[in-house]
């Protein structure tokens, strides 16, 4: 049981026992690892508090270390396949789900008339919304969920999915490999990630500010004449 509770507690926090991972497993386990921890933080909804970001950073640093404790082309191969795969079973758990949760019109939050808004807004954002989420903790969890829920079309979803996927995996892992090991980066890790991820999350805002904008421009003029002016 004690085993147990290890194994449980390096699963959630893997970024900061990657080491002792390494020591516990051996190298060839600990691939399996990573592999596991980013599939199961993009392919399974209730996992949005595996660590993400700060474990594909941490891994970076550990590529970088002389000698290597990964092989930074394995690890950038097999966490791409990893991510993509996750969101690939994300979206397709979400699209088996929607159609019998979302049932009746009559229902306050889980009707047929939100899911036609999903679908509608995938269609229109929900490749941005992809390849974005995929940068936000938590959103990227549920932003492939969505897209099955959404209906969004599988050929569109399939393309974003590998984009974002690739860019996020790519980023992280490469930023830890080149600047993970600098000291001042290394003494303050935790500050870095939340830079990083506040970097990452000023897009959407930025977007959404904009269609604010623009949506209140447009209700500056009127769709009819007022009243009193007829005749």
């Amino acid at each position: 049981m004690d085993l147990l509770f290890e194994f449980v507690e390096i699963f959630l926090h893997l970024d900061k026992h990657l080491p002792l991972m390494i020591e516990d497993f051996g190298r060839n386990w600990s691939y399996i690892i990573l592999f596991l921890v980013i599939f199961c933080e993009t392919g399974l909804v209730v996992m949005p508090v595996l660590p993400g970001d700060s474990l594909l950073f941490a891994t970076g640093a550990m590529c970088a270390t002389t000698p290597p404790s990964f092989n930074i082309s394995v690890v950038l191969v097999l966490l791409i396949i990893a991510a993509v795969l996750g969101d690939t079973v994300n979206y397709w758990i979400g699209k088996m789900v929607g159609p019998k949760v979302f049932r009746k019109d009559t229902a306050r939050f889980l009707n047929k008339k939100h899911l036609e808004r999903t679908r509608i807004f995938y269609e229109k954002h929900g490749g941005v919304t992809i390849i974005l989420a995929r940068f936000m903790p938590f959103l990227r969890t549920f932003a492939p969920f969505v897209a099955g829920v959404g209906a969004m079309s599988y050929g569109r979803f399939i393309t974003y999915n590998i984009v974002g996927g690739t860019a996020w995996i790519t980023l992280f892992l490469l930023g830890g490999y080149f600047f993970g090991n600098v000291p001042i980066v290394k003494h303050n890790f935790s500050i870095v990630i939340m830079a990083i991820v506040l970097i990452s999350v000023v897009p959407p805002f930025i977007e959404y500010a904009r269609t604010r904008i623009r949506k209140n421009k447009q209700g500056v003029t009127p769709s009819s004449p007022p009243e009193g002016n007829a005749g």
